[in-house]
């Protein structure tokens, strides 16, 4: 992905971001015909200092890495084809691959995160991959506004500090449409589902799958949730 085939807003952007971190562009590609640039930073490792974000998840940002739970939820996306126009908010979205896989698929998304400097790079990353249904907005979780509602809320790798449970089925509650549906991806390792699911279970109906994503050296084991309003 060359950089100067940017529209200038994004460009201009990109230039803001890249004085203050290394950065590059990697490719995500879901189907022959439909693929991302997703913009990231390049040297995650020499701020994560060799530790396991996954043991002290409160330590680190979350939104610098793209996540195995996000390229499975990004996929699953596809597999699912929502109709064109379906409503779709993503929270927590870091670099924001299942909202911009929802935008490639021709839905209304709206892209939400807690700073300003996540939401420049999905910005960017829009830019890039030539999407132009994609919203924008600042959400805190503890201190949520009014809320339009939603076809479909996707998360992946959202639940990692339990004091954020409760504010997060604020969120949802606030933010599904009755007929709506959640899907939330997380490797399933992570301690946190299983507690969250047990409070979740009062509102909705609740299923669950385990799909492998294989890479060269590695399987990840990652637990697709999808929460129904009961």
């Amino acid at each position: 992905m060359d950089p100067q085939t940017l529209p200038v807003e994004a460009q201009d952007l990109y230039h803001t971001i890249k004085k203050q971190y290394r950065v590059g562009f990697e490719l995500l590609k879901l189907e022959d015909d439909l693929h991302l640039h997703l913009l990231k930073i390049k040297d995650i490792e020499q701020l994560l200092d060799g530790k396991d974000p996954l043991k002290n998840p409160s330590e680190f940002p979350f939104w610098v890495r793209l996540w195995e739970a996000a390229v499975v939820l990004s996929r699953f996306m596809v597999n699912v084809r929502p109709a064109s126009g379906t409503t779709v908010l993503e929270l927590g979205a870091g670099l924001a691959a299942p909202g911009l896989t929802a935008a490639a698929l021709d839905c209304a998304v709206t892209v939400t995160d807690y700073e300003d400097i996540i939401l420049d790079f999905a910005k960017v990353s829009a830019a890039a991959s030539k999407l132009e249904q994609v919203q924008f907005s600042l959400l805190d979780w503890l201190h949520p506004p009014e809320m339009e509602r939603y076809d479909i809320i996707l998360g992946a790798e959202v639940l990692f500090r339990d004091e954020f449970f409760q504010p997060l089925l604020t969120v949802l509650r606030r933010a599904v449409k009755p007929d709506g549906v959640i899907y939330l991806a997380h490797d399933i390792k992570r301690k946190s589902v299983h507690p969250f699911l047990q409070l979740a279970e009062k509102e909705y109906a609740i299923s669950a799958s385990k799909r492998v994503l294989k890479s060269l050296d590695q399987e990840k084991e990652i637990l697709l949730t999808r929460l129904t309003p009961r």
